[in-house]
């Protein structure tokens, strides 16, 4: 099966953007596709054929998401080439280019990502939310008993939505090119409540903000952060008071940490560093 796909040589392609997941490369001699390569954790053929495999199925559904076109080897792990939007900026990229703009561009996520999550999902490709969520509770660790009860009480009573969910729901994976926008990063797609993109969304601008590694990626501030989830939850809303949706955001945030058990291998130290939030955010229960 690995004859089958071409082995690309890096020599040819330039890399022009480095995110959390990979770096992207561009080629002059194919102008209308990029090339991404995952970390190495998610280079693994059965990682890249799954994250292609996504991408048209959500596709498929009526939204907007950039073609993948093939998968490739790069050396000893895969990447994809995919349609190259051109041209483009994230949210986020606009939010640091042009700070005044942070509002403007946390009501557009807000209103696109209402429109995502009134897509009825292909519940037979995707997979549920909350049933990952109760899979990664009873994985962990450093959390007294008590808590985790509390945890998957709330956890149960969650409402069984079958509509769709990005499951990387920030600025950075919307991205505009004139009037159209495309979701990217795709490979955590599924369905269930609205809830638990709207508390990934809160762990990053209220939470992860706070660190130096986090703004870098972002090029945001945390007062920048702080200012986009306001003017988010208050397009959400519809109300310039939203302490009650913050407090419900709290909650699915401290299942996003959860989730990470169902998402990612992960080491000791991280164990003791995603329970230390779990514990945190668990008071909000």
């Amino acid at each position: 099966m690995d004859k089958e796909i071409k082995n690309i040589d890096l020599t040819q392609w330039q890399q022009v953007g480095e995110g959390g997941n990979g770096k992207t490369y561009v080629n002059p001699s194919t102008p209308d596709v990029i090339l991404k390569v995952n970390n190495s954790r998610l280079s693994t053929r059965q990682a890249v054929e799954r994250e292609f495999n996504v991408s048209r199925a959500v596709k498929s559904l009526g939204i907007s998401v950039p073609e993948a076109k093939e998968m490739v080897r790069v050396g000893n792990v895969y990447g994809t080439i995919t349609q190259l939007i051109k041209p483009k900026q994230s949210l986020g990229r606009i939010c640091c280019d042009t700070p005044g703009r942070t509002e403007e561009m946390a009501s557009l996520l807000c209103a696109r990502g209402k429109e995502l999550f009134a897509t009825p999902c292909d519940t037979g490709f995707f997979p549920s939310r909350k049933a990952h969520l109760l899979q990664a509770l009873n994985k962990v660790q450093f959390v007294d008993r008590k808590t985790l009860h509390s945890l998957e009480a709330f956890a149960q009573r969650i409402p069984d939505t079958t509509t769709c969910l990005h499951g990387d729901f920030q600025m950075g994976n919307l991205i505009l090119s004139g009037e159209q926008h495309y979701w990217i990063d795709l490979d955590r797609f599924g369905y269930g409540d609205p809830m638990f993109d709207v508390g990934h969304l809160y762990m990053l601008c209220n939470v992860y903000s706070s660190m130096k590694y986090v703004q870098g990626l972002f090029h945001m501030t945390q007062e920048q952060f702080h200012r986009f989830w306001d003017a988010f939850a208050r397009a959400y809303t519809g109300s310039a008071d939203h302490t009650d949706f913050d407090r419900q955001a709290t909650c699915f945030a401290c299942y996003d940490v959860a989730l990470r058990y169902a998402f990612d291998k992960l080491s000791l130290p991280g164990k003791i560093f995603l329970a230390f939030y779990i514990r945190r955010l668990a008071k909000h229960f």
